[in-house]
């Protein structure tokens, strides 16, 4: 394996070297080192979406949550993400017809802009920054797990993470988003090639689907229904995941911009629905995998299930391949969020053109120290700090939505109630607030909450102008 990683790691590297070459080549404005010159068909949208949003968690964190806690996390990713495709379609062309009225740098300055309040823009970017950061980590983390479970004696994973960061810093700090474009075609291809070779390998190994899921019920028949075997999917888990992964391309600022940089509405379509089917492909074989996990590693650490399932168990050249597709995960989704964060703090800055993109470039670099220094002290749990990042982000949704789709943004006091609660959400989570009120999940209630303050602010404010 270590000769075919060898291999398949030069070849990636040179490929990455190659995208951050003729990435600088081609950007010749600021707005097209931010914004890869918005002039992407749909197939190239897809891939750069998809991999954005299918990452390391996905490959490590998915499987690992299917051995854990059943196929309700099926419902918890699978259905969700199905359901994006209609937000895309709408929220898109909104966003779009939006962002040729006013202009778009990035999705704080556009907020400023439509509720004619800069605390739209700032208490946006605090919300995402705040939720990104985390999720920032746990890609550089789970790929450092691995390479320290592949290299045990070699470095210990801090290290790992720094030479992970340092990689991805510098391609895209040369290339910009164009060079990020191309990473993530690379990783949506790898990715998908990788996780169904374990899949079927996986299946075989029980003689097919219908005797692996009689084997998982054979170890734990509550694998095979929700809450699950820890009673994780209850009703109001599942609804408040899922409002948090429906609304991620209306308030995570990596997937708000490639909505921008499509090159029409058609394109945009296809390219939505195209996503939908991506998600079902993709998580398919990986509830297989978690599923074979269940039977054979159902006391194994996270570390020793994926090691053995990924690398151990596979030829040389599909654990190679497995190590490589990690990589480009872990890398293209972390960078796209950084670099995401950068936008967003440019939209936010006035001055002379230059001078605010090497402030922006500084920024990037500095995002890029704290989410390493957050992947050093994050738990293993990959797929619950994603959530946490979703439903943290999901609170921005409402104040983000309203103010693109009506014709006079709400009020203020909906940014201050998106504050609030973005604020009582984090001292949930730290242990300062309760997290249940009552029966009820704090962050679907605040959800619930922000949703009709905004929605009677909307209406309110709109019947003043008509």
């Amino acid at each position: 394996m270590i000769t075919w990683l060898w291999i398949l790691g030069s070849v990636y590297a040179a490929l990455l070297c190659l995208a951050a070459y003729v990435s600088w080549k081609r950007t010749k404005t600021a707005d097209d080192y931010v914004l890869a010159g918005s002039n992407l068909g749909a197939l190239v949208g897809l891939l750069t979406y998809a991999a954005t949003l299918f990452s390391t968690f996905t490959l490590m964190g998915m499987p690992d949550f299917f051995r854990t806690h059943g196929v309700g996390a099926w419902i918890f990713l699978a259905v969700s993400d199905g359901a994006q495709v209609v937000l895309i379609i709408w929220f898109g062309y909104h966003l779009r017809k939006r962002a040729r009225a006013r202009g778009f740098r990035g999705t704080a300055g556009l907020l400023g802009s439509l509720y004619d309040d800069k605390w739209a823009g700032y208490t946006y970017f605090g919300g995402v920054f705040l939720f990104l950061i985390p999720y920032v980590a746990i890609q550089i983390r789970g790929l450092a797990i691995f390479l320290e479970a592949i290299f045990p004696e070699a470095l210990p994973a801090w290290i790992w993470s720094a030479g992970i960061l340092a990689v991805m810093l510098l391609y895209s700090e040369i290339g910009g988003l164009r060079a990020i474009i191309y990473s993530d075609i690379l990783q949506g291809l790898t990715l998908l090639l990788v996780v169904w070779i374990v899949a079927v390998s996986s299946i075989m190994q029980f003689g097919g689907v219908g005797e692996l899921f009689a084997a998982a019920e054979a170890v734990d028949r509550q694998l095979l229904s929700t809450p699950g075997p820890q009673g994780l999917f209850t009703v109001q888990f599942l609804v408040a995941s899922f409002f948090g992964v429906l609304l991620l391309p209306a308030t995570q600022p990596q997937l708000t911009t490639r909505l921008i940089v499509i090159r029409n509405r058609k394109e945009l379509n296809r390219m939505a629905v195209s996503i939908g089917c991506f998600a079902i492909v993709i998580l398919i074989p990986v509830a297989a995998i978690g599923m074979y996990g269940a039977v054979r590693y159902p006391e194994a650490t996270t570390r020793e299930f994926l090691a053995n399932v990924l690398l151990f168990e596979q030829s040389g050249i599909v654990g190679a391949a497995c190590v490589v597709g990690l990589l480009t995960a872990a890398m293209s989704t972390a960078d796209s969020q950084i670099f995401a964060l950068g936008t967003e703090l440019r939209s936010l800055l006035s001055g002379e053109t230059t001078a605010v993109l090497k402030q922006t470039k500084r920024a990037i670099l500095g995002f890029g120290l704290v989410a390493l220094i957050f992947s050093v002290v994050s738990s293993d749990q990959l797929v619950l700090l994603a959530r946490v990042s979703f439903n943290g982000t999901a609170l921005v949704g409402p104040m983000v939505i309203a103010g693109v789709i009506c014709r006079r943004a709400p009020g203020r006091e909906v940014v201050v109630a998106t504050a609030v609660g973005l604020i009582l959400f984090i001292l949930s989570l730290v242990g300062l607030v309760p997290s249940l009120v009552g029966p009820a999940r704090l962050d679907l209630l605040l959800l619930v909450l922000l949703g009709i303050i905004t929605a009677v602010s909307s209406v309110i404010h709109n019947r003043r102008t008509a």
